[in-house]
């Protein structure tokens, strides 16, 4: 989840329902020695940030940092008006807000990675503290008087001073000093909500005890993450990976339904009243800033869709074929339920997953073990790279012995493969430890930009949390959990590939429905069948790749009917727009359940609001939308790839010069319009879902 605020950090976490499903087969275990590897290793006894911190010390670097840029910005303002040029005011703006993102975002990362609670607390109130006082710098008449009415030269610089005067006014300025003081009052409320929301959520503790006839159907394997307590039962915690093996496997309906419960309402009574609180808020601060609903506050100026009522067209348009094809779906399940239980008379939300399993097993008939064993951690990563070598024409070389805040971390180099020049720096903290949190996202923790006449390096983190090691055997990876580090690849591409001069334009710093193109668009690189069988090598003999016929059985699994996928993204996105479009208070619960029912016709009783962490995290509260939205987008791209292969460099370099390198110098319409020689459609998108265009 890159955060698409060009002012703000982007990050994407992964952790909704239906995009776990993606990691629930993960079966990973730590890193293969670098015996095992062919990756080039570079040595190194540092690292491009600080990663090792005592006590305190983030507190005292995040405050030398406000104290260093609230300096900057008093200079900008007290330069006298016939002083004032572009370079000593918009750019000098831009420069000070880059300097301390790359000042404060190592710090913050610590709030999710540290391993020392001390250290991540710290983390937690600098990230806190960083939102506080940029929503107090973006209603500093001071500073709007002294960038406003600056003559920009050239397109890049109009590019720059619209976004920073936009988000100027829509943070309060040209309103009164009440108006503007009761505003920055409420944004700033917001944030201490939405930590506190995500808080709850990362301290939450609750675990289920089950028998081991309680997890009848699930494999040792799975078994053998969970604790077993001195009496033989297992205590199973509320992660989705442990969802979903539970709701797919368990043979003991009882099982599936209490875990399916306990997990969508962990947190329901501390949370459902900060997120309400919240969504009023947000209400609030539109209408005072001018606009109908929040929605169309975060989307104006953000987004291809414009405003809400573009978002809705779109949603609207894919509602009814879904809902017939989910109703048809869900008939089907039934008659499988009816074999098991004749008296079964509907299907209940915890039923989808394991009778769809039931259904996936009897026609495609092949063992998910066994395809693991086919994708050990150091091949799929070998291959990985290669991918977007032969994509992107660069090159990737392990840091040996860097610094790194966790000795599982890993650090990695990318070059330019014509000019071996360094253009990034890639960590990967990839495995579940003690403290850590619990889901998958993309961080750019140094944006790229330039300073001082020289490029700065970007530097970006891959987050995932995959299970610690399993005696002697290596990481193996499921074919989802592959799509996974591709998506998220995807993402650190377009941070690393940036060649953008300003760092709050650069990397995925773009568009809240553009953000998430370029990994819903490499990710479907996984399901090509020669990139497949290239990311394969058995894990006791790496030159044994996978059968031609199970890798077609594969892709075929993957590409069967995806119509409850789609209707689970659909409702997640329209629950997310009923939220921020409604113009009174909201119950979110009774919006999730009307939503739900809408379109499954299953009642859900359960208070998911609670943990539906994209509508506070500061970045996906109206624009969840963009997973549907940027898919719609990958699909074209992908078919303007198979004209010529999958791994047609010509292809891939224009997309790395004509998307990724851009970040947000030009709409996202424009980029993807330059690159497909046409205006995008949703075409592609329906082909993949099985929707005929005229039924849409």
């Amino acid at each position: 989840m890159p955060d698409n605020d060009s002012l703000t950090r982007f990050c994407r976490v992964f952790s909704t329902l239906i995009i776990a499903f993606i990691l629930v087969m993960s079966a990973g275990c730590i890193q293969s020695s670098p015996a095992e590897s062919d990756i080039p290793v570079v040595t190194s006894t540092t690292g491009p940030i600080q990663t090792e911190y005592s006590h305190g010390e983030i507190t005292r670097l995040a405050g030398k940092a406000q104290a260093d840029a609230n300096e900057s910005f008093n200079q900008i303002a007290a330069i006298l008006p016939e002083e004032r040029n572009f370079d000593n005011t918009v750019l000098a703006f831009e420069e000070t807000v880059s300097d301390h993102e790359n000042a404060i975002f190592p710090l913050t990362l610590m709030r999710d990675l540290h391993p020392d609670p001390e250290i991540a607390a710290e983390g937690q109130s600098a990230d806190e503290s960083y939102k506080i006082f940029l929503n107090d710098v973006m209603t500093r008449p001071d500073l709007y008087d002294a960038l406003k009415g600056q003559n920009p030269r050239t397109g890049q610089e109009s590019r720059l001073y619209n976004k920073i005067l936009s988000k100027f006014e829509k943070s309060g300025l040209g309103l009164s000093d009440e108006r503007r003081s009761k505003l920055r009052g409420m944004n700033n409320r917001l944030v201490k909500l939405e930590s506190e929301y995500i808080l709850n959520l990362n301290n939450d503790n609750t675990t289920l005890e089950f028998t081991a006839a309680d997890l009848s159907g699930l494999s040792a394997e799975v078994l053998s993450g969970f604790s077993e307590t001195e009496s033989g039962n297992y205590t199973v915690t509320m992660t989705y990976p442990n969802l979903f093996s539970v709701i797919i496997s368990a043979e003991n309906e009882e099982t599936r339904k209490k875990m399916y419960q306990t997990f969508f309402n962990v947190q329901a009574d501390e949370n459902i009243p900060v997120l309400e609180e919240a969504l009023d808020l947000r209400r609030s601060i539109a209408e005072e800033a001018g606009f109908l609903t929040w929605a169309d506050y975060k989307l104006d100026n953000n987004s291809m869709a414009k405003d809400s009522a573009g978002v809705m067209t779109f949603l609207n348009t894919l509602k009814a074929p879904l809902q017939n094809k989910t109703t048809a779906e869900l008939e089907e399940l039934l008659a499988v339920k009816k074999t098991l239980d004749p008296k079964a008379t509907s299907v209940n939300p915890w039923d989808v997953y394991y009778l769809r399993e039931k259904i996936r097993k009897q026609d495609y008939d092949y063992d998910k073990e066994e395809v693991r064993e086919y994708f050990p951690m150091e091949r799929v990563l070998s291959g990985l790279f290669d991918t977007c070598s032969a994509l992107f024409g660069v090159s990737f070389e392990e840091v040996s012995n860097p610094s790194v805040w966790s000795p599982d971390v890993r650090l990695f180099e990318v070059s330019n493969m014509t000019d071996n020049k360094t253009i990034g720096y890639l960590y990967l903290d990839l495995y579940k430890r003690e403290g850590k949190v619990r889901y998958t996202y993309t961080s750019g923790i140094i944006n790229g930009r330039i300073k001082n006449g020289t490029y700065t390096t970007p530097v970006v983190v891959i987050v995932d949390n995959l299970r610690p090691p399993a005696g002697d055997k290596p990481s193996l990876l499921s074919p989802v959990e592959m799509e996974t580090l591709f998506h998220e690849t995807g993402h650190a591409m377009h941070g690393i590939l940036t060649e953008v001069p300003y760092g709050i334009l650069s990397g995925a710093n773009v568009d809240f429905d553009f953000s998430e193109l370029p990994s819903m668009t490499l990710e479907e690189w996984v399901w090509d069948p020669q990139v497949l069988e290239s990311l394969s090598g058995h894990y006791k003999n790496t030159s044994k790749k996978i059968p031609a016929e199970l890798c077609d059985i594969i892709i075929e699994d993957h590409f069967g009917d995806p119509s409850y996928f789609y209707s689970v993204q659909l409702i997640y996105s329209l629950e997310d727009m009923r939220f921020h479009t409604a113009r009174g208070r909201v119950n979110a619960t009774e919006i999730w359940s009307k939503t739900n029912e809408e379109m499954t016709g299953m009642h859900d009783t359960t208070r998911q609001p609670a943990r539906f962490d994209y509508m506070m995290d500061g970045s996906y509260d109206a624009a969840y939308y963009g997973y549907l939205w940027s898919e719609a987008n990958a699909f074209n791209i992908v078919d303007e790839f198979k004209k010529d292969g999958m791994l047609n460099r010509t292809t891939g370099m224009r997309l790395r010069n004509e998307i990724l390198s851009k970040g947000n110098m030009e709409d996202g319409s424009v980029l993807l319009e330059n690159f497909l020689g046409k205006e995008p459609g949703p075409e592609a998108l329906y082909k993949v879902m099985g929707i005929d265009v005229a039924e849409a």
